[in-house]
């Protein structure tokens, strides 16, 4: 199991007050069978962390595509700051590892629930603004949040390959096709390779676990090239 100490050194943040990181790693379960403790649970933390998980997102979805819509800008946030989202951050620095619950909450596997996983990871994020400041958030943010973004992992809440289309019969009626150029890698970890094609052109590349997948990436980066996103 990771102690606190490790864990800091693993994600290069400091606190001052160690206490609001273990703070984050507290569930209720926890405090309530160490009444005679001063221990608090996470859940003030997890309130905050929400907030300012949200605006550490917004803010870079803002700068990074700054022809989406508030409406898509929306949709694209909402699918980074999901449940099922946050549970896959926080499973990528084993914050299941750190987490302190009851006896009760231990035993029915709480350690892996994902409510309860998504609900660490924010209110890590809550203790890191409290402790270091929002500039600290960002710097974690941009090396564990940030490039999966930029690579694409969320593309599937944007329909990139409709945005694609419109953008290209608006200005010009030019033919788009997309072709599966690749498939690697074994059955149960298949990758796809996708082009599309305009006006017979390669316009862009992507790669995903599915045909589908691929093909919305290669429209992303298509529409990032055109400078549409």
């Amino acid at each position: 199991m990771e102690d606190f100490s490790s864990f800091q050194n693993k994600v290069n943040i400091k606190f001052n007050n160690v206490s609001l990181l273990e703070q984050a790693f507290t569930h209720s379960s926890y405090v309530n069978e160490h009444r005679k403790t001063d221990r608090e649970d996470n859940e003030r933390l997890e309130f905050l962390g929400d907030a300012v998980l949200e605006l550490g997102v917004s803010q870079f979805l803002y700068k990074e595509f700054p022809k989406m819509t508030e409406g898509e800008l929306t949709k694209y946030r909402a699918s980074i700051v999901c449940e099922i989202s946050l549970v896959k951050f926080a499973n990528d620095l084993n914050f299941q590892d750190l987490i302190l619950l009851g006896k009760g909450e231990e035993m029915t596997g709480g350690r892996n629930r994902p409510a309860l996983l998504a609900d660490v990871f924010e209110a890590f994020i809550g203790a890191v603004y409290l402790d270091k400041g929002f500039n600290e958030v960002v710097t974690f943010l941009e090396k564990y949040v940030y490039p999966k973004i930029k690579s694409g992992a969320f593309s599937h809440a944007m329909d990139f390959k409709s945005q694609l289309q419109e953008y290209i019969q608006r200005d010009r009626n030019s033919r788009i096709e997309y072709q599966i150029v690749e498939e690697r890698g074994p059955a149960h970890s298949r990758e796809f390779i996708a082009h599309v094609l305009v006006q017979e052109e390669t316009a862009g590349v992507g790669i995903g676990r599915t045909k589908k997948e691929a093909e919305q990436k290669a429209a992303q980066q298509a529409l990032i090239n055109q400078g549409a996103i």
